[in-house]
């Protein structure tokens, strides 16, 4: 059953989002072209599991665009953070507005999209990105490379913010976890107002609580939590 918002405004929608997430672990649920899991039936029923155990909500769609995003929005009745990617190079998330749509189109409850300033297939700035989403009445995230996106991103109208680029692009270095100082700097830019979400290489409980400290307001995490080859891989590790 698809999760549907109670409200009707988008004010009140972010209200009632925001109450349902706070303080929460969202788990992205995804797989690249190649990935033994690259099947949207058995990314459906991991996202599935993830919600048995607690997710409040899901991050999907990326190379499996539309077809998981609808897939795991009419299993899962919780929010769905939906997003496409498009190639691998430069703005590839969710990186138009037509992209925009068609996740709304596919169920969706928010649009994560590409929320940096390099140049876009279309010609459209993040802040058209907003518009789009907003007409359609749906909310948005942006995924964000460094503190001066994040602030950027809350200036044109994000409904939420996060650090899911820090260390992707070539304009902050790559941490081996969670960029923290992405997320404080950040956090200083928007104020506490801003909803801001750690997103990022969060591998461990203990990176999720070092997240929230550092002044997240909930916490996105994947790879540690549905990908199989990376978690056998860290047990492995400790016997070689």
């Amino acid at each position: 059953m698809t999760f549907d918002f109670h409200a009707t405004t988008l004010e009140d929608k972010r209200a009632e989002l925001i109450e349902i997430i706070r303080g929460q672990l969202i788990v992205s649920c995804q797989a690249a072209d190649g990935h033994a899991l690259r099947d949207t039936h058995a990314l459906t029923k991991i996202a599935r599991a993830c919600v048995d155990g607690g997710a409040p909500a899901i991050r999907c769609g990326g190379y499996g665009g539309v077809e998981d995003i609808s897939s795991i929005a009419q299993e899962c009745n919780v929010p769905v953070f939906g997003l496409t990617k498009e190639g691998d190079t430069g703005v590839y998330i969710t990186p138009t507005k037509e992209s925009v749509k068609a996740v709304i189109a596919a169920g969706a409850a928010v649009v994560c999209a590409d929320a940096t300033s390099r140049p876009r297939p279309d010609g459209s700035t993040f802040a058209d990105l907003v518009g789009v989403a907003h007409a359609e009445g749906s909310l948005i995230m942006a995924d964000c490379a460094t503190p001066e996106d994040i602030a950027n991103a809350h200036e044109a109208g994000a409904d939420l913010l996060s650090t899911t680029l820090a260390g992707y692009t070539p304009d902050r270095e790559k941490t081996t976890g969670p960029d923290f100082d992405c997320l404080r700097e950040g956090r200083t830019l928007v104020g506490e107002d801003a909803f801001l979400i750690g997103e990022g290489r969060f591998h461990t409980p203990a990176d999720v609580a070092h997240g929230r400290l550092a002044g997240a307001d909930a916490i996105i995490a994947g790879t540690a939590i549905t990908d199989p080859g990376f978690i056998t891989a860290q047990f492995a590790s400790l016997l070689r």
